[in-house]
């Protein structure tokens, strides 16, 4: 796929990109095997391990989490009222879209707590292991700390295509609006209004600007990251891409991601 080549042209030293389908890898451009930082892409996976936990009875979506009149869904929604960092609330619950880092730390810790085990065991007993994440590890923080190597999550974006973690019924749920209508800022994009966001996972929706493709459809959700990396996948057009970089998330990103994912989409039309 000639698109890819666009990564040869970014500031970034070193980037690879993969773009999958239910089947598998369509067409990769640079290390596939080598691991990098995935920033808050790692929100994805806290997310899954959330929803794994959940099904299994482990905690309840919709359980006490967080500051007075949050839940475990206000804080995988960015709706809990907790700032980017800190556990100080600077907001009511369900009043408006915060993207907190904190939150996903919380959740961390609630879920550690829950699962009797630390968050990083059960990360990899509820994600990583199962999906053969081999070369990921959780180095850090629950809402930020995952290193991995672009085929892991090119495999995670595959199992976004096709879950198999849980129930479709359940992803489903977590890909779709939650608390709608609440404004907030997308960050590195300024204040989006409505700023729609599921359970971890970030929506598309039609928000305007956005780091992924106009070619994307609306239905687009998935995550990027300070460390230059993202995960989207579009389930109108039965694929994903993921992207890795050693660059931190800049300017550069938002004006090199869009035409990469636009014509990726281009070729696969």
């Amino acid at each position: 796929m000639r698109a890819l080549e666009q990564i040869d042209s970014w500031p970034a030293a070193t980037a690879a990109v993969a773009v999958v389908t239910p089947a598998g890898v369509v067409a990769q451009r640079g290390p596939g095997d080598l691991g990098l930082r995935w920033a808050s892409v790692t929100k994805l996976c806290t997310a899954l391990a959330a929803l794994v936990a959940a099904e299994e009875a482990v905690l309840d979506l919709d359980e006490p989490a967080g500051p007075p009149g949050a839940t475990v869904r206000h804080l995988l929604a960015h709706a809990s009222g907790l700032p980017f960092e800190g556990d100080a609330p600077i907001g009511r619950p369900g009043e408006r879209r915060i993207y907190s880092n904190a939150g996903f730390d919380l959740l961390g810790e609630l879920l550690a707590e829950r699962a009797e085990m630390p968050f990083a065991e059960y990360l990899h007993e509820a994600v990583l292991g199962p999906l053969a994440l081999a070369g990921t590890q959780l180095r850090g923080r629950p809402s930020e700390g995952l290193h991995g190597p672009l085929a892991d999550l090119g495999r995670l974006g595959r199992e976004l295509l096709a879950p198999t973690l849980v129930a479709p019924e359940t992803l489903a749920e977590a890909t779709a609006v939650a608390f709608p209508g609440l404004a907030g800022v997308l960050p590195g994009l300024g204040r989006q209004d409505p700023n729609d966001w599921g359970l971890g996972f970030e929506l598309k929706d039609a928000k305007t600007p956005h780091w992924t493709g106009s070619r994307n459809s609306p239905h687009t959700f998935g995550h990027f990251g300070g460390a230059g990396t993202f995960l989207w996948v579009d389930p109108e057009v039965g694929c994903a891409c993921a992207c890795l970089t050693d660059l931190e998330f800049d300017e550069w990103a938002l004006a090199a991601w869009p035409p990469l994912s636009d014509a990726i989409l281009e070729a696969l039309a």
